[in-house]
């Protein structure tokens, strides 16, 4: 049997680390494009729905006004699908766990493009998902993050959850936890914190070829050891 030599090794390390690079490359890329465009989508949509109301009128409701409906569930699906291939290569780079959430955000969000407000139950099963999802995975992610990067993260995540469960009590009969921001503004507070920390996630790894996993740390750490002489 042979045995690899030291070069074979260190060539096989390189392109294994120039594939990760590219994948983290491209997560940076589509986590900033899908953020960027649902954001300016749904200011947009805001704007061109007939009598919508931003304090009262939920974000789905873009999705169902006949001005709008298109517009917003295309770029909702888009989103999901954008977050499902971040949390693919995330996978790739061995990120399992924020990988599944954001596969999980995904399917969340495409769900909900697919099937929109007044069509039953299943949109809100599918829009509450994102809602957790997309703030999990800011929160999970940021495991693997230099600081401040990290922390921005954890505070986006746990702002949003705040919102997410300030939602569901005032769904539930208690709208006065809405407050003057209402159930709209509610909602832009589970959605916005999570898609702002995505544009600066996708700048991240842009700008940084890949996350900094516990892995890649030690593996950074034993290099940067002075070479032992006899």
């Amino acid at each position: 049997m042979t045995t690899p030599t030291s070069a074979a090794v260190a060539r096989r390390s390189t392109t294994t680390s120039i594939s990760a690079a590219r994948d983290a490359h491209l997560a940076g890329l589509l986590a900033f494009v899908q953020a960027a465009q649902f954001l300016t989508v749904i200011m947009l949509a805001a704007s061109m729905a007939p009598g919508y109301d931003i304090s009262r009128g939920a974000i789905s409701d873009l999705g169902v006004i006949a001005e709008t409906a298109t517009f917003f569930n295309a770029s909702l699906i888009l989103t999901g699908v954008l977050n499902l291939v971040v949390g693919l290569l995330l996978y790739r780079g061995s990120d399992h766990l924020s990988s599944i959430t954001f596969v999980a955000a995904g399917v969340g969000a495409i769900g909900a493009g697919l099937v929109p407000l007044d069509r039953g139950d299943a949109h809100s099963m599918f829009a509450l998902a994102a809602f957790l999802f997309f703030n999990l995975q800011a929160i999970l992610a940021s495991r693997h993050l230099e600081r401040p990067m990290a922390f921005v993260g954890i505070a986006a995540g746990v702002v949003g959850l705040i919102f997410v469960v300030l939602m569901i009590m005032g769904d539930a009969g208690n709208p006065a936890v809405f407050g003057p921001i209402g159930h709209g503004g509610v909602e832009r507070m589970i959605v916005y914190p999570g898609m702002l920390w995505l544009l600066a996630f996708g700048g991240y790894l842009m700008g940084n070829g890949q996350p900094l996993t516990e892995r890649s740390l030690a593996r950074d750490s034993s290099q940067d050891l002075p070479e032992s002489r006899p």
